[in-house]
C-alpha cells in the first residue's frame, strides 16, 4: 500500500465533503473518508507501527468534530 497516496485521497474526500452541494453528497464524502482512514488504520495495525494508534485517535476525533459542527448560515 502506498501510504502518501491513501493519505492524499483521504484529504481530498475531507475537503469535498467541506464543499459539497448538499447534505446527502456530503455524508457520502465522509463514508468515502471514512473507508480510506478504515485502510490506513488496518494497514498500520498490520504493520504494528507506532502511528496507528495515534492515526485511530485522530480519526475519532474528526468524526467527531465533524457530527458536532453546526452548519454555516447564510
Amino acid at each position: 500500500m502506498d501510504l502518501n497516496l491513501e493519505y492524499a485521497a483521504h484529504q481530498r474526500a475531507l475537503m469535498s465533503a467541506d464543499v459539497a452541494a448538499n447534505d446527502d453528497d456530503r455524508l457520502a464524502t465522509l463514508a468515502n473518508a471514512s473507508r480510506i482512514a478504515g485502510r490506513i488504520s488496518d494497514f498500520q495495525h498490520g504493520l504494528g507501527a507506532a502511528a496507528a494508534c495515534a492515526w485511530s485517535k485522530a480519526q475519532f476525533t474528526a468524526a467527531t468534530v465533524s457530527r458536532t459542527r453546526p452548519e454555516p448560515t447564510i
